[in-house]
């Protein structure tokens, strides 16, 4: 199974199955409009770079990861028919409250916004619920009104109950799921008054706000979105280093200071690559590094220092 990690500029960052279904028919959006960020048959690992990327980009950041999904896959479970007006369910009401917690996580695009079924929908849903007037056996609800429910509650608030199986959240630009504005979070430990004092931690599996993340994590991420990590090659990593440290070479010998100041940037881009395709970060890389030269002696000898 191939999984798609998806960039919608200014809209969202999520991950497919099939793009032509999930992101041209259901989201509207033709092939121009969106960008792949990579693909790849590993669920975990696509499942950690979204949450990365949600979080760096100042997208809403989805709460269960997508590999924990209980119905990790993109089309509805349950047959449902999508009006302008209504959203009108296969089953009647007195069987559909056990549909829609059979179907925690589906999610479905009407004219008024995408809405998805959790906990807090199912209640508003069957409040709400009305038998059809042309078959007992099927039951609506009004696509407006349950719109409103939306941008009248916080979306962090819709998102309450039982979620461990479900990826709850999409990431409109700060906008709820239908559309209303919810609130912005402060990181705990930052202010615009004061800088960041949290400690970074450079694996994608830690949380973090835009204020933590350290120029390591930047460059990891522009590399993941242009593919290097996807299709990158070890080798040729290698080599590019090379490449860049004889450009330092050649800067320091003209004595062009900007050039070796470029070049010294180059490397470190390199070695920040070189070691995620390693199965590292540069993180690690340096921490060992000191961890034996802070134990090292030794003293200068014609301008090189020489260890004991």
């Amino acid at each position: 199974m191939t999984y798609y990690l998806y960039h919608i500029p200014g809209k969202k960052i999520g991950i497919t199955k099939d793009l032509k279904k999930r992101v041209e028919e259901q989201q509207g959006y033709n092939k121009d409009e969106y960008d792949i960020i990579m693909q790849t048959d590993d669920i975990a690992k696509i499942s950690e770079y979204e949450l990365f990327l949600q979080e760096l980009y100042g997208y809403r950041v989805d709460e269960v990861p997508y590999n924990k999904l209980k119905f990790n896959k993109e089309e509805n479970d349950m047959n449902i028919n999508i009006t302008e007006q209504t959203t009108t369910f296969p089953c009647p009401v007195n069987k559909l409250k056990g549909q829609l917690m059979d179907n925690i996580g589906m999610r479905w695009m009407t004219e008024h916004g995408e809405f998805i079924i959790t906990p807090a929908t199912i209640r508003w849903i069957m409040t709400n619920i009305k038998t059809s007037m042309f078959n007992e056996k099927r039951s609506y609800v009004y696509n407006k009104a349950f719109a409103r429910f939306y941008d009248n509650n916080n979306a962090f608030d819709l998102l309450g109950g039982n979620l461990e199986d479900v990826h709850m959240r999409d990431q409109y630009s700060g906008k709820t799921l239908a559309g209303g504005m919810s609130e912005q979070r402060t990181p705990e430990c930052c202010d615009e008054n004061n800088p960041c004092t949290c400690k970074s931690e450079p694996q994608f599996s830690k949380r973090k706000t835009m204020n933590q993340y350290n120029k390591f994590d930047l460059i990891r991420a522009w590399a993941m979105e242009r593919g290097l990590y996807a299709k990158g090659d070890i080798k040729t990593q290698t080599l590019k280093l090379m490449e860049e440290a004889g450009e330092i070479c050649k800067a320091t010998l003209k004595e062009d200071h900007d050039e070796v100041i470029d070049g010294i940037g180059d490397c470190v881009v390199v070695l920040t690559n070189l070691a995620y395709l390693n199965g590292v970060t540069i993180e690690d890389c340096i921490e060992a590094a000191y961890d034996v030269i802070s134990k090292r002696t030794g003293k200068m000898v014609n301008g090189t220092f020489k260890k004991d």
